[in-house]
């Protein structure tokens, strides 16, 4: 790091960023681990990359950038050579009139600044950028994925025919994971059709083609993510499921998980990536408001009583429990989790994954962890009625309990766990905060722009009132964002996903109503009239602030 422990600490103290009791901690067990204290700072999620990066040059008085919202010319950033980017941790990300302007992960570096002038031979100007950032945009230097699988399959057609040399699929294997990493994609899907291989990325929850690749590809293809995730090749009738490590050069490893089942043209894989790039699980950058981070912090600062994540598959409940966990994560408390599958691996935290051929399941995990005197407990979904009993008891009996649960929204949540035979006067007990939630694609900053749609057009999916009240309207119609696309975006217009979020917390008349029974539309009555924002509101003020775009928070509503 550029700064050493003390000063980082003595200049966050000042600014008063960070919560001075969370602050000490994180620094006196960086200081008892000979860990940089800026490390453990982003490891507890106590201040995101982006924000510490803003700090540091600040510090260093030199101006902030972040690449990966700025389009990467090749030509541009090949003014310096990719080695020698590398080395240095720089970046030439534009060049104008003015100067050529560089990205640095160490500005103070002065033997890489007289290298730069010298090299460059005409003005520069510095910037910080952070290491991670700096990392992801050498993937600037490699070619466009279509073109990359074009060299491999034409330098390679011969060696393709040859099942014996298995160099070029596994060239392409690679390749498909590396441009997936750079893609912030969280799913590869490879599907065979009639006369080829289609290959899609997942990002930002919407599927796109990448390429489709030769059929004959195909089968050696499959052959070779079952070899790498210890599958075995002559099966091919059967649903198969496994999992590999794969090391992503000059980033991190990641895990990746496989699913291959058999379909009418061949057998169809989808490979689940899960990287710390890609699933950064900082409670401050979710999308919570400040009114509901309060709540929030409020319910898991409780020493028992349980928290509960709700939506659908997909809606990023696992990350919120994730943030959660991370900044309770310290060293004298005990955190166990049970999940189904462990996702991200979280130092300290003792992660333990189901599995029903030992007979570990959700609930004979929980039982066994009850015993292993925890503090914290993450069951990773609550799925039957054994699993809802034993969480609450725990709950109930001395301990902080984190699940999941998928309903609709808070309000039916309740009605859920009722459903699964939890007594009421249990529910109202134990449960401290319920959070339910969607994520929506943010717009991308570097192409966004103004618009003005008629107010017609969304009356029939938005009340009115809530119209009113949220959107600014104009005599042309109703003031809008949307991203125009760019090729930072790839011309999708989106970059990024954030939740958009109803955060229940339970008060007497609440509790009152739980007791009775009463059905969720009315305890979702009592939540609002308690200050309870409703996703679809939270979502009208994103679209405001032009976070995203109003089509695509109906789209996710309607979910």
């Amino acid at each position: 790091m550029i700064f050493d422990n003390s000063f980082l600490y003595k200049s966050l103290s000042e600014l008063g960023v960070i919560e001075k009791t969370l602050l000490d901690d994180a620094y006196e067990e960086a200081k008892e681990l000979g860990q940089p204290f800026a490390e453990m700072l982003l490891q507890r999620d106590l201040i995101s990359d982006e924000n510490l990066g803003v700090l540091v040059a600040d510090m260093l008085k030199v101006p902030f950038i972040r690449l990966d919202k700025v389009s990467l010319d090749r030509e541009v950033i090949e003014k310096m050579p990719e080695e020698m980017a590398r080395a240095r941790g720089i970046i030439v990300f534009k060049i104008d009139e003015t100067a050529t302007h560089v990205a640095m992960s160490n500005p103070s570096d002065l033997l890489s600044v007289t290298f730069l002038k010298k090299k460059i031979n005409r003005p520069i100007k510095i910037y910080y950028a952070t290491d991670r950032d700096i990392r992801t945009a050498l993937f600037a230097y490699r070619k466009d994925v279509s073109a990359m699988f074009e060299e491999i399959i034409s330098k390679n057609v011969g060696e393709v025919d040859d099942e014996k040399d298995e160099t070029p699929i596994i060239r392409i294997v690679e390749t498909m994971l590396v441009y997936a990493y750079q893609s912030r994609a969280s799913d590869i899907h490879v599907e065979p059709m009639e006369d080829t291989t289609q290959v899609r990325f997942r990002i930002d929850g919407v599927l796109h083609d990448v390429i489709a690749l030769p059929k004959k590809l195909e089968s050696q293809l499959v052959s070779r993510v079952k070899i790498m995730s210890s599958l075995p090749t002559d099966e091919h009738a059967a649903a198969l499921d496994g999992k590999f490590e794969f090391e992503v050069p000059d980033m991190e490893r990641i895990d990746v998980r496989v699913s291959i089942l058999p379909a009418t043209n061949g057998e169809r894989i989808v490979m689940r990536i899960l990287a710390g790039n890609i699933q950064q699980f900082a409670l401050l950058d979710l999308g919570f408001s400040d009114k509901d981070i309060k709540k929030v912090r409020e319910a898991y600062t409780k020493p028992y009583g349980m928290v509960l994540a709700t939506g659908p598959t997909g809606s990023g409940k696992t990350t919120t429990m994730y943030a959660f966990l991370k900044i309770m994560n310290k060293r004298n408390v005990n955190i166990m989790t049970i999940e189904d599958p462990v996702e991200y691996q979280i130092k300290g935290i003792n992660q333990i994954q189901v599995n029903p051929k030992t007979n570990l399941t959700f609930s004979a995990g929980l039982k066994s962890i009850v015993r292993q005197d925890p503090n914290i407990i993450l069951v990773g979904e609550i799925r039957d009625e054994e699993t809802a009993g034993i969480a609450v008891n725990a709950a109930l009996t001395g301990h902080l309990v984190l699940s999941t649960l998928h309903t609709s929204d808070a309000a039916t949540t309740i009605p859920r766990l009722l459903e699964m035979k939890v007594e009421p006067f249990l529910i109202a007990s134990s449960l401290n905060l319920i959070v339910a939630q969607r994520l929506v694609r943010k717009i991308c900053t570097n192409c966004r722009e103004s618009q003005v749609i008629e107010t017609e057009l969304i009356k029939g999916e938005i009340p009115e009132g809530l119209i009113k009240k949220f959107l600014e309207q104009t005599k042309k119609g109703i003031s809008l964002y949307k991203g125009k696309g760019c090729p930072v975006c790839r011309g999708t217009g989106y970059v990024g996903r954030v939740g958009i979020y109803e955060v229940m917390t339970m008060s007497d008349s609440l509790r009152e109503a739980i007791m009775k029974k009463t059905d969720a539309e009315e305890i979702k009555k009592i939540a609002i009239k308690e200050g309870m924002t409703t996703m679809l509101e939270d979502g009208l003020v994103k679209v405001k602030m032009g976070v995203t775009t109003i089509d695509e928070l109906l789209r996710v509503i309607k979910e």
